[in-house]
């Protein structure tokens, strides 16, 4: 495996946050899509759902602006936007199946090369939770982001031809961004569209459990 920088959790949130559209209604997931809020450009305005009953989530609280009774899903301390409003967890996850969600970004253990996703239960691993709202999340959203790193920590694929995890939904995934690649799930199979500083075409093929197209020599990350 290449010895060479990979882009941080926060740089792939950073990442990320350029794919999220003005004015859209975004649910962020556990894990790398938390840290999403924090790296909005300046002249986008995303309307963030948290499951707990909230729709406009603005960044996370810095130190000395907690207010416990303000969290997200993942009891992160969190802030409001302008005109951010409070509502019953069931309205929150009718928000979720009704399709309401312009876009959700959540994190995944899997993806395979026709957009199914597994991120809830690695099998064999102590501490895996349930599924909880990820389903509903994944399948109702009108775009699906998933940020992860590429690979696990042993070196293996996490992007693959056919998911080997619990599945969570299937075909539901858009786009995928990892530590090392953008890539978008199109009907013909995974297009490479950016790659990482440093890296080449066949470094990341290396790295991918799934056969990568691209047309010509993708452009690096770019995070400004």
């Amino acid at each position: 495996m290449p010895d060479k920088p990979r882009l941080t959790r926060e740089q792939i949130a950073q990442r990320a946050a350029l794919e999220l559209p003005d004015g859209a209604y975004v649910n962020l997931g556990w894990g790398i899509p938390n840290l999403i809020a924090d790296h909005l450009p300046k002249n986008v305005q995303v309307y963030f759902h948290s499951e707990n009953g909230i729709l406009g989530m603005g960044r996370r609280a810095k130190p000395g602006e907690e207010d416990l009774d303000l969290v997200d899903a993942m009891k992160v301390p969190v802030t409001l936007i302008s005109g951010a409003s409070f509502f019953h967890q069931a309205d929150a996850h009718l928000m979720t199946r009704g399709g309401h969600l312009d876009v959700a970004v959540l994190g995944g253990f899997q993806v395979s090369e026709k957009g199914d996703l597994a991120n809830w239960k690695v099998p064999g691993a102590k501490g895996s939770g349930g599924i909880g709202g990820a389903m509903d999340i994944a399948a109702g959203a009108k775009k699906l982001l998933v940020c992860m790193e590429h690979t696990t920590k042993e070196g293996a694929p996490k992007i693959v031809r056919q998911c080997t995890y619990p599945l969570t939904s299937l075909s539901c995934v858009d786009t995928v961004i990892t530590d090392l690649a953008v890539i978008d799930v199109q009907p013909g199979g995974l297009m490479l569209r950016e790659i990482a500083p440093g890296w080449s075409f066949d470094e990341v093929q290396k790295l991918t459990g799934a056969p990568l197209m691209t047309l010509g020599r993708p452009p690096e990350i770019k995070l400004d």
